[in-house]
C-alpha cells in the first residue's frame, strides 16, 4: 500500500474502489471483542444497564487522553466512588458522598469537574431517561452531520446555575471549531451498532451516517497518508472533510472506518 500518492496511477473510480476494499479489511481485522479489553470502550462495557453505560461512556470517552491503561484505571476508580452503580449513585447520593471525589484527578480533569459532572448528570437524569435527548435538542429533520447535535448538548451541559469555567475544556464544541474528538469516539459508541459487538447501538434517533469520524494522533496520520485528509490544521472542518472522504467509501456508516484508521496508526501498520 503506497502512503502520498496512493494508487496514483488509477482513476478516481478505481481509487475509491481500492482504498474500499483496503479498509473494508482492516475494519474486520480490528472491529471485534478483542480490541474491547485494552481500549477505554471497555468502561461502559462493564455495564448493561443504558443510563450506567451512557454515563461511564460519557466520562470514559472524556477522560480518553493519555495512556490507554492509565485512563481505564482511573475510569474504575470513578465507579468504585460510585459503589459501582454510576446511575444509582447520581440520582440518590448524598451530599457527603461527594467528599470521596475530591481527590479525583487525571492529569487536567480534577475534582471541580468531577463534582460539576456528578451535578450535571444529577439534574439531568432526574428529567429525562436517556442521554441521547441532549444531543438531539438542537437538531434539525435533515441535519447530515452531529453538528447541531454536539452545539446543543454544549450548551444543555453548562446550563447550570455557576458551572466551574475550568471545565468548558473538557466538552468540546463545533462552535469552537474543535475537532471534539472525545464526544464524536462516545457518540459512536453509541450510535453505532454491527455484529461484532464493540460498539453499543442503544441510541436509535441519531443516524449512524450523521456522526463524525473522531480525529485523534493516529486517525489524523493514517488519513493523511490515505489522502483523506488535506487540511493543514486538525479541526472541526477537518474532521468533516475526513468523514465526508469516507462517505464515499460507505455513505450508511462512514465512521465504521475509524476502526481500520485506529488500528492502522496504533500498530503502526501504515
Amino acid at each position: 500500500m503506497e502512503s502520498g500518492a496512493y494508487c496514483a496511477s488509477l482513476n478516481k473510480k478505481e481509487k475509491i474502489s481500492s482504498l474500499k476494499s483496503f479498509l473494508e479489511e482492516k475494519y474486520l481485522q480490528y472491529n471485534k471483542p478483542s480490541f474491547i479489553p485494552s481500549d477505554p470502550v471497555s468502561i461502559p462495557h462493564l455495564f448493561k444497564k443504558k443510563q450506567d453505560i451512557e454515563i461511564m461512556g460519557l466520562w470514559a470517552a472524556v477522560l480518553a487522553w493519555g495512556q490507554r491503561v492509565t485512563i481505564i484505571n482511573k475510569c474504575r476508580e470513578l465507579i468504585e466512588l460510585m459503589g459501582n452503580s454510576p446511575h444509582d449513585f447520581i440520582l440518590n447520593h448524598k451530599e457527603n458522598d461527594l467528599k470521596r471525589f475530591l481527590h479525583f484527578k487525571h492529569r487536567t480533569f480534577n475534582a471541580t469537574d468531577t463534582l460539576y459532572f456528578i451535578e450535571f448528570f444529577k439534574n439531568y437524569y432526574s428529567k429525562h431517561q436517556s442521554l441521547e435527548n441532549a444531543f438531539l435538542e438542537k437538531m434539525n429533520a435533515g441535519d447530515k452531520n452531529i453538528e447541531n447535535g454536539l452545539i446543543g448538548f454544549h450548551e444543555i451541559f453548562f446550563a447550570l446555575e455557576d458551572f466551574p469555567e475550568r471545565t468548558r475544556k473538557h466538552i468540546s464544541t463545533p462552535s469552537r471549531n474543535s475537532a471534539c474528538k472525545r464526544l464524536n469516539m462516545f457518540l459512536r459508541w453509541m450510535v453505532r451498532k454491527d455484529e461484532h459487538g464493540v460498539d453499543f447501538g442503544i441510541w436509535k434517533k441519531i443516524k449512524p451516517a450523521q456522526l463524525i469520524c473522531p480525529c485523534d494522533v493516529h486517525v489524523e496520520r493514517v488519513g493523511r497518508k490515505l489522502g483523506l485528509i488535506k487540511r493543514k490544521q486538525m479541526d472541526w472542518k477537518t474532521a468533516v472533510e475526513l468523514t465526508g472522504n469516507l462517505r464515499l467509501l460507505d455513505p450508511d456508516d462512514p465512521v465504521k472506518y475509524d476502526f481500520a484508521l485506529f488500528g492502522l496508526g496504533v500498530e503502526k501498520e501504515f
